[in-house]
């Protein structure tokens, strides 16, 4: 199909939920995309941050071709070997002693973290606790509970009301002291915000929150649904934190672009049977999708391939802010989760368009962030072109 062709089915027959740019890929390569009339892109975006060992990684692509050769799924009646290699392999790489739950999405990892700590409020405590604090410009999904755990208000519309009870948004993380109370049993945070601007929380105030609320009892929930499996440079921004969260959340970068989800817990015996489930989480595809995704990015960490793939990207990030003052004003984020600050939400925009134009995929987070969220295993040669590519967009608008 064309893209003319595309997006005429598109419209008649999908939900308009997005509103999508011109263009349809159907082929990717290393870090490359290529649309329906084979013109190629340099992805500084992975699928937001899914797409962790890019497209058509061979490692990758021949475990999840023999696994569906295999088989795809059973359901969680049965033990399935995939899935427990996979929670030994979390666990064991973040050395962290905690338990696993998989689940579909980040959305439905958050949802189960929520679930656990309310359970965790009824059977830790004298009187029930429910009440979970999360931060300003956070997101946490977009089920109707982790909508409302969403510290946005352009994401509480009227016509989706009422939201559950039982969250309470703090503006920074010194209002947290005062808003826990006898009915807090649990804090959620993303150490980075994602879709808050690239906001990395600073380090010494998150390990004062953690000393406060761990004397409390009280949860702390590490959103790491954007954040994890090596996207921070670690497997958990965690580990840069040095703090062992009660319960993390992780999905996108998982499963490479296989849809999974995760919830790590060190609470290990709240949740009993029949407590949560998921008729799909954790099946066999998605599991052996981790399963390799972890095999490749591990290794790149213990080799330090990684490291150098973020200094290159953190080099050639420097130099472009340096040299288009007129358009950008900060550098933020940690590791391959990194972003530009425009000087306006205008010039955000304009940018993130003519990229799209000039054949590199970049994206927007918070009002003028411009989000750089490339495959971990891009090389240099694709980081070079990227950004000659953003170069010649930002040279168009002087």
């Amino acid at each position: 199909m064309n893209l003319n062709e595309v997006k005429e089915i598109s419209s008649k027959f999908l939900l308009e939920t997005y509103a999508p740019s011109s263009v349809a890929f159907v082929r990717g390569e290393g870090s490359k995309l290529y649309d329906t009339e084979g013109r190629e892109y340099i992805d500084f975006g992975s699928g937001i941050g899914v797409c962790s060992v890019g497209y058509n990684h061979p490692r990758y692509s021949k475990a999840l071709s023999e696994q569906i050769h295999s088989l795809l799924h059973t359901s969680n009646l049965f033990y399935n070997p995939t899935q427990a290699l996979l929670a030994q392999r979390l666990i064991t790489l973040s050395g962290y002693d905690m338990q696993v739950f998989f689940a579909n999405s980040g959305a439905e990892a958050n949802e189960g973290a929520i679930k656990l700590a309310r359970k965790y409020g009824e059977v830790h405590f004298s009187k029930k606790r429910y009440k979970i604090i999360t931060l300003s410009s956070s997101f946490h999904g977009r089920t109707l509970a982790t909508l409302t755990a969403t510290g946005q208000d352009k994401l509480h519309p009227s016509y989706f009301s009422p939201y559950p009870q039982g969250f309470v948004v703090a503006k920074d993380l010194s209002e947290i002291y005062s808003l826990v109370d006898e009915e807090t049993c649990g804090v959620m945070i993303e150490l980075i915000q994602g879709e808050g601007g690239i906001n990395a929380l600073p380090k010494e105030e998150v390990q004062k929150l953690y000393e406060f609320l761990q004397e409390r009892g009280v949860l702390l929930i590490v959103d790491e649904v954007q954040s994890g499996i090596y996207r921070s440079g670690e497997l958990f921004a965690s580990h840069h934190y040095g703090i062992i969260p009660d319960i993390i959340t992780t999905a996108k970068g998982l499963g490479g672009g296989v849809p999974i989800g995760a919830v790590l817990s060190k609470h290990k015996g709240i949740f009993q049977a029949g407590d949560h489930g998921s008729t799909f989480g954790g099946n066999y595809l998605s599991t052996q999708a981790g399963l390799s995704v972890l095999e490749i990015l591990s290794e790149l960490h213990h080799t330090q391939t990684l490291k150098a793939t973020i200094e290159c990207f953190h080099a050639h990030l420097q130099t472009i802010l340096e040299q288009y003052p007129q358009h950008f004003c900060k550098k933020v984020g940690v590791g391959l989760m990194v972003g530009l600050v425009a000087v306006s939400e205008e010039v955000q925009k304009s940018i993130i368009s003519e990229a799209l134009k000039n054949a590199l995929v970049i994206l927007r987070s918070g009002k003028n962030v411009v989000r750089f969220l490339p495959p971990l295993t891009i090389s240099k040669e694709e980081i070079k072109e990227g950004f000659e590519r953003l170069r010649g967009v930002l040279e168009g608008m002087r």
